[in-house]
C-alpha cells in the first residue's frame, strides 16, 4: 500500500495514520502480534500468553471469506511482529502481507497441504498460489491446527528468544488439549449407524477424511454458493435412501436452503459449526469447546455409541 508511494509521503501518510489510530505500536514493549481470523486467533493467543498482543482481524460474527480490510488493520499488519494468516481465503490480507510485510509472516498454506476442490466448487476467495482452487478449512482435522500451531510456536521463539521458552510450554499444552481433541473424535465416532452428513457448505471435508465421514454439501466451498436444482434432488434421494435423520446448518451463514431441504423431507436440521469465527451467542466458546459441540451434533445425527 504505502511502498506505492514517494517515500517522504509514505512516511508522512502512516505518521498520521497511527496518529489517528491512537497508536499502532505497543506501548510496554510486547510483540505485536495479528490473526486472519478465529482459529488461528485461538491457537497463536494459546502459543503467546501474556507476552504479546493478539489482534484477529475478522470480528466475531462476520463471515471471513467476506473480508475487506480497512486502513487502520492494513497498517496493524504490516507493523506486526508476526501476521498468521491463510493464503487465498482473504485476499486483501494476501496484498498487504505481500506489499507491506510485516517483520515474521506465518502462511498456513506454507504448513499445511490444502485439498484441490471439483471444478465449480471453488470460489476466488479459496486459492492457491497459482491459482488453483483449495478448500481452507483445514482447521476442522485438529491434528492439521496442530501443525500450524508448532510453526507460530517456532517463529514466536525465534522473533521474541527472551521468552522462547514460554512460548514452547505454551504450545505443548495446546498440543496436549489438541491430541484430546482428536482422541474424543476417533473414539467417539467409531461405531455409528450412519457414516454421512449433509452439511450447508462445503466445509467438512478434512474432518470427513480423518474420521472416516462421507460429506454431502449443499453448497460448494463458499458458503452462499447457490447449488442446482439438480444438485438439490440428488442430495434429497440420498436422504431418503439413507435414511438420514439431519441436515446441518451454521451460525454464520443462512440456514435458508438446509431448512427448506429438511422441511421437504419432514427430517430436522441442527448446528454443525465451522468454526470459521465466533458468534455473540456464547461469549464463553472457544475452538475446543465447538469442536466438542460438533461432535456431539454428528454422534447424535448419526447414531453414534
Amino acid at each position: 500500500m504505502f511502498r506505492r508511494l514517494p517515500p517522504l509521503v509514505a512516511l508522512l501518510l502512516l505518521g498520521l495514520l497511527v496518529t489517528a489510530c491512537g497508536g499502532i505500536g505497543s506501548t510496554d514493549g510486547k510483540p505485536q502480534v495479528v490473526t486472519s481470523f478465529y482459529p488461528l486467533q485461538f491457537v497463536t493467543e494459546r502459543i503467546v500468553g501474556n507476552h504479546a498482543h493478539v489482534t484477529n482481524l475478522t470480528s466475531p460474527g462476520a463471515e471471513p471469506h467476506d473480508l475487506q480490510l480497512t486502513v487502520r488493520q492494513g497498517v496493524l499488519v504490516s507493523n506486526a511482529e508476526l501476521a498468521v494468516y491463510e493464503h487465498g481465503l482473504q485476499p486483501s490480507v494476501d496484498q498487504v502481507v505481500t506489499n507491506d510485510p510485516p517483520r515474521h509472516a506465518v502462511d498456513v498454506a506454507d504448513v499445511v497441504r490444502l485439498s484441490a476442490v471439483p471444478p465449480g466448487l471453488g470460489d476466488e476467495h479459496a486459492t492457491d498460489a497459482k491459482g488453483n482452487a483449495v478448500d481452507p478449512h483445514f482447521w476442522l482435522d485438529p491434528t492439521l491446527l496442530g501443525r500450524v500451531a508448532d510453526r507460530i510456536a517456532a517463529v514466536m521463539a525465534r522473533a521474541d528468544p527472551k521468552h522462547a521458552a514460554d512460548y514452547r510450554a505454551n504450545n505443548a499444552a495446546l498440543q496436549s488439549d489438541l491430541r484430546s481433541l482428536d482422541h474424543d473424535y476417533r473414539v467417539g465416532l467409531e461405531h455409528c449407524r450412519s457414516r454421512t452428513l449433509v452439511v450447508s457448505h462445503d466445509a467438512w471435508e478434512y474432518l470427513g477424511r480423518r474420521y472416516h465421514l462421507r460429506i454431502y454439501p449443499i453448497a460448494g466451498i463458499s458458503p452462499d454458493a447457490e447449488p442446482s436444482p439438480k444438485h438439490l434432488s440428488e442430495l434429497s434421494q440420498l436422504i431418503r435412501t439413507d435414511k438420514i435423520t439431519t441436515v446441518f446448518t451454521e451460525r454464520l451463514a443462512s440456514p435458508k436452503l438446509a431448512d427448506a431441504l429438511a422441511g421437504d423431507l419432514g427430517i430436522r436440521t441442527a448446528v454443525l459449526d465451522p468454526i470459521e469465527g465466533l458468534s455473540s451467542a456464547d461469549p464463553q466458546a472457544t475452538y475446543l469447546s465447538l469442536m466438542r459441540e460438533n461432535l456431539a451434533a454428528i454422534q447424535k445425527a448419526d447414531s453414534c455409541s
